[in-house]
Order: C-alpha cells, then structure tokens, then sequence
C-alpha cells in the first residue's frame, strides 16, 4: 500500500533491496559512425553520475537521453521498456496510470540504474518522473544524480505526438500527463531545456553542463 505522501512503504523499501537484478534489462547506448564532437572531448573523470531526463510524453527525452548517454560514455535505459504489460496495456486503452501502477516501475528503475552505478558507469534514464515525489524515489539511493527537464507546450507536443507512431502512449494521455506536471526549479543539480531547440543542441548543452568543473 502506497502511503499518504505517496511514497512507498518501509517494507516495499526492504523487499526493493533483494529483488534479483537478473530480471532487469540494461540498454547500452547505441555507437554511431558520426559522433558529436563533444565525445572525444568529454573527460573520463566524471563519477558515475545518474542522469535523469524527464517530461511528458513526446517531449524527446528518449532521442536526448540516448545520445547523452553515448557522448558521455554512459548507459542508456529506455524507461518505457521496464513498465509491466499490464501498465502498458492500460496506457494502450488509454487510462492513465495511477500512483500504484508507477511504484513497481520505480522499483525497476531505482535497481537499473544502481546497477550501473555499481560498474562505474553513469546510468542515463529517460523517464516521465512528473511529479516531485516521483524523482525524489529514484534519486533516494543515489549519491551523485543530475536532473534535466525537456519543457515544451501541450499544443507543441500534442502535435508531435500525432505524427508518430508509440507501442501504447497516444495523444490521449498527453492531457493527463500535463494535469499532474509538476515542473521541477532550475538549480546546480537541475537543468531545464526547451524543446524547441533541435536534439543535437539538446544534447551539446547538457553533456557541457554536465563535465565536471
């Protein structure tokens, strides 16, 4: 049971601690014949770091989070990939998840991207996280983390969303993702981008911010 500030319980905490992290898959970056130049630049210093883009669906926070995670030598995890078919299903339907839908996708997450921690890498999460308490969870066990927002109006990316083709997000959910959006405030762990701008300027200003100083 979720409690009243909508976090997890005590005990879902612990038993989070012992799932088998076998059951999770890792989504390395993919290479490319013709990288920014920023990846040959990029230090090799940096602590494993976990890296979070966040926004509504259709925002291109998977695109961004996939390049970052190649220019800064990182990983890449797909957050869409780790919803259980029944969330993906109710999505399909066009229901919105509730708060006890998402925690078991948290869980999932949390555990993808200590696991990449643990190898020295920095873990490179595209993932929704729209609400404050949501992003607190995924960060709770992390020592180093960063958190970048990809802001853009409905209307810009309603329209994006109707071009393309998703597995089970569509359009629809689009309202009800902007409903419960709570933008997070710039500071020195938190960036925030507007979408307007292309992936590759996306990608440039944040693996720039991100270099260690």
């Amino acid at each position: 049971m979720v409690e009243k500030l909508g976090r997890p319980s005590t005990e879902r905490s612990c038993r989070l601690r012992v799932v088998d992290l076998a059951r999770v898959t890792v989504y390395p970056s993919t290479s490319r014949e013709t990288p920014m130049s920023a990846s040959n630049s990029f230090p090799d210093c940096l602590p494993p770091t976990f890296v979070l883009i966040m926004g509504v669906s259709g925002c291109g926070k998977t695109t961004v989070a996939e390049r970052v995670a190649e220019e800064i030598h990182g990983m890449f995890l797909e957050g869409d990939a780790f919803h259980p078919p029944a969330n993906k299903a109710k999505m399909a339907a066009g229901i919105p998840l509730t708060d006890e839908d998402r925690w078991p996708w948290f869980d999932l997450l949390t555990h993808a991207a200590v696991a990449v921690i643990e190898t020295e890498s920095s873990p490179v999460l595209a993932c929704s996280a729209l609400k404050q308490r949501y992003r607190d969870y995924l960060f709770e066990n992390v020592a180093r983390h960063r958190l970048v927002y990809l802001k853009g109006s409905y209307e810009l990316i309603k329209a994006r969303m109707d071009s393309r083709e998703h597995e089970y997000m569509t359009s629809t959910l689009l309202k009800s993702q902007f409903d419960i959006l709570e933008e997070p405030t710039e500071g020195t762990d938190t960036l925030i981008l507007p979408i307007e701008e292309t992936p590759e300027t996306l990608v440039r200003q944040i693996v720039g911010w991100l270099k260690p100083s």
